[in-house]
């Protein structure tokens, strides 16, 4: 029995030892495994971690750049009145300098000088065939305006950027808005077929008051070279270095005036004009010619309207078309001043970064 005894006592005491290192190991086991969670977790944080999401003073930077641009008109001389409607074959080449300060992740300030030419026919952008063109057709205006800006926007980024500009997104589209201040300064091209002084010669159309601004039989106001209008649009801007992008960019600007292309009121008595050269540019629906010469379908023409004769305020007599080169036709139709003019510019541009600061990390 005593065998029996300490054989049994032997066994409860193993079991008594396996217990208790059981025991023991279960919070270590189950520490173990916290831990293990707790790693993967931090791990997972640290893989998205991208740096304080702060954009100090050392993050910003200028650019400098230039852009060449396609440059366009909305306005009386106009293919249709829908909107931003345009003649491709009037676009004309310009230029721009601009320099840019990046002050936020996302935000930009811009200023920028611009150079170019807008121009419009119509003959060319008036279908004689077209019921609704044919009196713009008849009507035979055109123009060109080499226009100055200085513009100031603040432009916006689709991405943001909280690095500097080394790590600045690669290709972001967006958007800007601003103000300038633009040089203008309409003229149009005397016909050659003119007996004129000025025949196949460019003239500056403003001091000619074509509608009567200068009369005083004619209440309408000269207006300024000097005016005001809205730039806005979009764009997208390619990175293709560390320190040079790439830039896409249409914008428009709204004028808050409706004489980019002297064109604007209604036609005004001939005789009220103070010379030749004015009358003359004021209603050139008679010529047999555009301005550049091309020879006009007088046989349409002659279907839409027909001749009359006046006595103009001077005491002369004047042969126009009806509804032209006079102020007796309740409809006359030289243009319309309920609707400003657009400028719209088609940009491509290199910027240079020339400021910022970037420090690579030391080791050790």
């Amino acid at each position: 029995m005593a065998s029996n005894f300490l054989k049994t006592s032997r066994i409860a005491a193993l079991f008594t030892v396996l217990a208790l290192a059981i025991l023991v190991c279960l919070p270590m086991d189950a520490e173990a495994q916290f831990s293990s969670r707790r790693i993967k977790k931090n791990n997972r944080r640290i893989s998205k971690y991208k740096g304080t999401q702060s954009f100090t003073k050392q993050k910003q930077y200028q650019r400098i750049g230039f852009s060449v641009n396609a440059m366009n008109y909305f306005g009386e001389i106009s293919p249709t009145s829908s909107f931003v409607s345009t003649d491709i074959k009037f676009t004309r080449p310009g230029f721009s300098i601009f320099g840019s300060h990046r002050f936020a992740p996302r935000w930009s300030a811009e200023a920028a000088y611009s150079w170019g030419t807008v121009g419009g026919d119509d003959f060319n952008s008036a279908d004689p065939n077209d019921d609704d063109a044919v009196y713009r057709y008849v009507r035979n205006l055109s123009f060109r305006n080499r226009v100055s800006e200085l513009s100031f926007t603040v432009v916006a980024d689709l991405y943001e950027n909280y690095a500097t500009y080394i790590s600045r997104v690669g290709l972001t589209p967006y958007a800007f808005l601003g103000i300038s201040v633009l040089y203008h300064n309409p003229q149009g091209k005397v016909d050659e077929n003119s007996s004129l002084a000025e025949a196949g010669q460019w003239v500056k159309l403003k001091p000619l008051g074509t509608e009567g601004q200068h009369s005083d039989f004619y209440n309408n106001k000269t207006y300024s070279n000097v005016q005001i209008s809205i730039p806005f649009g979009l764009g997208v801007r390619y990175r293709l270095n560390q320190v040079i992008d790439l830039s896409f960019q249409f914008g428009l600007r709204f004028l808050f005036f409706d004489y980019i292309d002297d064109i604007s009121g209604g036609y005004v008595d001939l005789g009220a004009l103070d010379s030749d050269l004015a009358r003359a540019m004021s209603d050139r629906s008679m010529e047999l010619t555009s301005a550049f010469n091309s020879p006009r379908d007088m046989i349409r023409v002659s279907e839409v309207t027909r001749i009359q004769t006046y006595v103009g305020v001077d005491g002369n007599t004047y042969t126009v078309f009806n509804g032209y080169g006079s102020d007796l036709h309740p409809d006359n139709i030289r243009g319309n001043k309920n609707n400003d003019d657009l400028l719209l510019y088609t940009q491509i541009r290199i910027a240079y970064i020339i400021g910022g600061s970037f420090a690579r990390a030391k080791y050790r």
